[in-house]
């Protein structure tokens, strides 16, 4: 290991210091630190006892983050590539449900043929061995596990479903398209005219649980307008699953995790540039005060996160997909 700076190298990754006038920008009260894996696409986070899962969808890996620091990867190489936007495509997420590491396998890459590990929800158990739980999703982007059910977000679908342990699947929920009226128009006079409304896929991605209900975040289709990203629920059990709207005005949210005290961590991946994609650095972590509703950022300046876990009561951890991790820590009052 050798230091430079502010910067630590050790076996190819890079650990970033709070405190140097690094992005990207902590609220007052938590402490920040980055580990950086060049390039690497980190997108899914879980907690297995006291590891850190992750997902690589540059490499199609999974690593594990033991006790030592170091991300070790392990497991089978999931199919990976780019999907038909240029995003990457692969293992989304992964989460520990009893003897098994779940896996969200993400839609075939374009420059692949089909796979019988393509869009679906595998299992990988202790030997190292790929089983299918389902494969009848188009883009299953997040998941959850509650009571041995799987409540798994299609993106492509624009749907929540809803798999049994005895491999039953319904559809929950099937999102509408979302009416832009106006903004559009800001972007295109020439294609789009005056006081029309305009539609968008609403694109679920996040998804999270709090007092019996679903929490899902809609990202929003292209052109992925600022301000229009919502955060709906629905009740996970009984009743009729009409989406109740509980958060609006969001930049592409695309994660969400619930704490200790109910309150709502919600990741935006950032707002849209026709010319250059995501803007660097407008991504940002929100914290939603579960009474009141406020919203805090006590992360700022990210660059396409793509997930928010929450590890204990004071640390939380986002991954983001040029290869960072950034731990995040609430610091005890004086």
């Amino acid at each position: 290991m050798r230091s430079l700076g502010a910067l630590t190298v050790a076996a190819g990754f890079l650990f970033l210091a709070t405190g140097v006038g690094a992005e990207p920008a902590v609220a007052p009260g938590y402490r920040l630190d980055t580990l950086s894996m060049p390039g690497a696409a980190f997108s899914g986070l879980s907690r297995d006892g006291e590891d850190l899962l992750v997902t690589d969808l540059a490499s199609g890996r999974l690593y594990r983050r033991g006790a030592d620091g170091r991300l070790v990867a392990f497991g089978p190489i999931f199919p990976h590539g780019r999907d038909v936007i240029g995003d990457p495509t692969g293992p989304y997420r992964v989460a520990r449900a009893g003897d098994v590491l779940v896996v969200a396998q993400g839609w075939t890459p374009v420059d692949s043929d089909e796979g019988a590990l393509d869009h679906a929800l595998l299992a990988l158990d202790r030997a190292g061995k790929v089983g299918v739980i389902s494969r009848d999703f188009w883009n299953p982007f997040d998941f959850i596990v509650a009571d041995g059910i799987y409540y798994v977000i299609d993106s492509a679908r624009n749907s929540v479903e809803r798999l049994q342990a005895d491999g039953r699947k319904d559809t929950i929920l099937t999102f509408r398209r979302m009416g832009e009226a106006g903004a559009l128009r800001n972007l295109s006079p020439t294609e789009f005219a005056e006081g029309e409304n305009y539609e968008v896929d609403a694109v679920p991605t996040g998804i999270g649980l709090r007092e019996g209900r679903l929490f899902i975040a809609l990202f929003g289709g292209f052109p992925f307008l600022a301000g229009t990203g919502k955060i709906v629920s629905i009740p996970r059990a009984g009743g009729v699953p009409i989406p109740r709207l509980d958060v609006e005005g969001l930049n592409a949210p695309v994660s969400i995790a619930v704490n200790g005290d109910g309150d709502m961590l919600v990741l935006e991946h950032g707002t849209f540039d026709q010319q250059d994609g995501f803007r660097k650095g407008s991504g940002r972590l929100l914290r939603l005060d579960n009474m009141t509703g406020h919203r805090t950022v006590i992360l700022d300046g990210l660059t396409r996160p793509v997930s928010v876990l929450v590890w204990d009561e004071r640390r939380f951890v986002v991954s983001e997909l040029d290869g960072n991790l950034h731990f995040l820590t609430r610091e005890a009052a004086p």
